[in-house]
């Protein structure tokens, strides 16, 4: 099978592009991000692939022509989601907020190279925007262009990612059939299980995830493993790993967060401590601890911050460190971060996990396969 050509925009760190770069019938030649330190971190993780760091708006095929000698048939894939703030429930999901235009950069980049396929990510809270009617106008533009689109929304957490988090897959194609999505591999043991799905695994659980990593407290840090991988996650998180673990140090908190973080139970928020203690603008899932037997909630690019969405640790009374947070996401223990704590939390944060890429890889594969397999029957009849 001969490579599939693909292009990152707005590629972050580059979780979305782990799958693919990972395999070799893929081949990611082009990556386009804005900010500074999340190019520079996909550039280390991804060294031979050519990255522009740059606005969206100055990306286009007569950049590509000269720096990479290529047309716009070279190119098979495209792959990206433009930030999600302005979409996010987390988030004040303003309507004007100039991120959530960026869609009209990637239908451009889409008119610009024809590719034979694109793949669009983004948050839930895409469906409601606008009162339900942003993805249809998304959607319309996309099919505008001559693309048989669908979409679907994808929870990482059934495909092996330790963490709660929905995401709005939308697929288009020239090819002549349908795209099939990614059957989930895990359920929620909580709920019912359809008995014709008994191959499948229970979610995997934030101890699943980080039990391996040494026990810290506020203010602290340590860069040895505390034991053995625990399970196959550990395993392969640690596969190839440095000797020494990256960015597993605490941030310092005061004596009274301390204390409040103290007094909340696993998977506690506010509301389960004495009135008089409660923090004054404490409300939803703010200074509130994970489950540990549980997946994690969504985790968001404030993930050391106890004042954010749910991301205090469930026994160490602290906020996740660094390290913990690529782990829910997925991100294997030899992937670099780059910048200052709250920049690496931004590029972990507004990932795409590395597992949900790594199974809408295999399904666009299989897509491009069965293309290829029709191609070589119709020359035979």
């Amino acid at each position: 099978m001969q490579s599939i050509s693909v292009i990152d925009l707005f590629s972050g760190v580059g979780g979305l592009s782990y799958g693919f770069y990972n395999d070799k019938d893929f081949r990611v030649i082009a990556a386009n991000e804005i900010l500074p330190d999340m190019a520079k971190a996909y550039s280390l993780n991804h060294p031979d692939v050519k990255m522009y760091n740059s606005d969206i708006k100055n990306f286009g095929i007569d950049i590509l022509k000269a720096d990479l000698n290529i047309e716009s048939e070279d190119i098979d894939l495209i792959i990206g989601g433009p930030p999600c703030q302005a979409y996010s429930t987390v988030g004040k999901r303003i309507i004007d907020d100039p991120r959530g235009k960026l869609f009209q950069e990637y239908f451009r980049v889409l008119k610009e190279l024809k590719p034979k396929a694109f793949l669009y990510e983004n948050v839930k809270g895409l469906l409601s925007m606008q009162k339900g009617c942003l993805l249809p106008e998304i959607l319309t533009l996309f099919r505008s262009l001559g693309y048989k689109v669908e979409f679907k929304v994808l929870n990482s957490a059934d495909f092996g990612v330790p963490q709660i988090r929905e995401r709005v897959i939308i697929f288009g194609t020239k090819l002549n059939h349908s795209f099939s999505y990614p059957e989930p591999t895990h359920f929620n043991k909580n709920k019912t299980l359809d008995l014709l799905n008994t191959n499948q695994q229970p979610h995997l659980t934030l101890s699943d995830a980080i039990s391996d990593l040494p026990f810290i407290k506020t203010n602290d840090q340590s860069f040895n493993y505390s034991s053995k991988p625990k399970n196959n996650f550990q395993k392969l998180m640690r596969k190839n790993a440095p000797e020494k673990l990256m960015d597993h140090n605490s941030p310092k908190n005061n004596k009274n967060l301390i204390k409040l973080m103290k007094l909340l139970p696993d998977g506690g928020s506010p509301k389960d401590i004495p009135e008089e203690l409660r923090p004054k603008s404490g409300f939803g899932n703010t200074y509130s601890k994970l489950w540990w037997n549980r997946p994690s909630t969504t985790i968001t690019r404030n993930l050391s911050t106890p004042s954010s969405s749910r991301c205090i640790h469930p026994k160490a009374h602290r906020p996740l460190t660094t390290r913990e947070g690529a782990r829910i996401q997925c991100f294997p223990d030899n992937y670099i971060f780059y910048g200052s704590r709250s920049s690496k939390n931004l590029q972990i944060g507004n990932a795409v996990p590395t597992f949900l890429s790594i199974v809408l890889k295999d399904s666009i594969k299989e897509h491009f396969s069965i293309d290829l397999v029709k191609n070589k029957l119709k020359r035979f009849n």
